[in-house]
């Protein structure tokens, strides 16, 4: 007697479970940790934007400014502000000072600006490689920028 089979066996099915199983435990990961480099972005943009702040004011002051707010660098609104968040909310930036993983404090030829990504979103298990980029700097001296960790400025 010949039977017609109109369907997919439980095997069957059981192989296409773990084939999906093994490639979503691959690519997921993957692709998080891609998002999360690409939203170091909104950091590095952030810390464009101190930058020429910090060049517009030094142009018209003896020195670098230790305030984003409006007293200074009018980056935000209130007017001794310290930090303030990147333009999507990723990270806190703040003129640095020395001991915080800059050196040296904001002068005449030097600053440093501290991105930190905000506790709670993912951007806090950033990471290039082995090397955590929860944190990145901008050092400026003598007008020349370093970023560091070196890892995570990577193109």
């Amino acid at each position: 007697m010949n039977r017609t089979h109109n369907g997919f066996t439980l095997i069957e099915m059981m192989i296409v479970v773990a084939i999906i199983g093994i490639l979503a435990a691959i690519a997921i990961p993957n692709y998080q940790d891609y998002v999360r480099k690409s939203r170091r972005t909104d950091a590095t943009i952030a810390i464009s934007k101190v930058q020429q702040a910090q060049e517009k004011w030094r142009a018209n002051n003896t020195s670098y400014s230790k305030i984003l707010g409006t007293d200074e660098l009018n980056l935000t609104s209130g007017a001794t502000t310290a930090s303030m968040s990147s333009e999507n909310g990723y990270y806190t930036l703040s003129i640095a000072k020395d001991g915080s993983g800059c050196t040296g404090n904001p002068d005449g030829t030097t600053y440093c600006i501290k991105a930190t990504a905000v506790s709670g979103k993912s951007q806090t298990a950033d990471k290039a490689g082995t090397t955590d980029c929860s944190t990145i700097y901008m050092h400026i001296l003598n007008g020349n920028a370093k970023g560091t960790p070196a890892a995570c400025w990577s193109k």
